[in-house]
């Protein structure tokens, strides 16, 4: 296969494979003939498992890792569960997180409906940010990062 038909295979991006493979987790061999990579079916399996990974919230580190270890004939589940645990953690940490920052801003949100709008001026760039004190907790909110 190449790289386009690997991509389609697997449901990813032609620029996908091409990182995979410059980062040495996909292993193409090279036609003799044009010279163009080519990928087995063995690529087109671990590409899927990376995907999969991926899409379990696994870093492309910790994929890396997971891969070395099997690569090293080392059996990674263990090492895979202890990863999820601490995702999962990390995960349910940051969706408290959020919740509290979505009411903060819904608590701003109705403080703000019926203010005026003003101009900004020597003294404040937005009073209505500059005037907010947060009612649930005084230490200040982080926006959520994206994923």
């Amino acid at each position: 296969m190449r790289v386009a038909q690997l991509a389609k295979a697997a449901a990813v991006s032609s620029e996908t494979v091409r990182h995979y493979t410059d980062l040495g987790l996909l292993r193409p061999t090279r036609n003799p003939d044009n010279r163009y990579q080519q990928y087995s079916n063995a690529d087109l399996q671990r590409l899927r498992f990376i995907a999969r990974a991926r899409r379990l919230g696994f870093s492309l580190k910790d994929t890396q890792q997971i891969i070395s270890s099997a690569d090293n004939g080392h059996a990674p589940c263990a090492e895979v569960r202890d990863l999820l645990r601490e995702r999962l953690t990390a995960l349910q940490m940051h969706i408290e997180e959020c919740q509290r920052l979505a009411l903060v801003m819904q608590n701003a949100f109705n403080d703000w409906a019926d203010k005026d709008d003003c101009a900004p001026d020597s003294q404040a760039i937005c009073r209505l940010i500059e005037e907010f004190e947060p009612q649930i907790e005084r230490r200040p909110a982080t926006p959520c990062p994206a994923h």
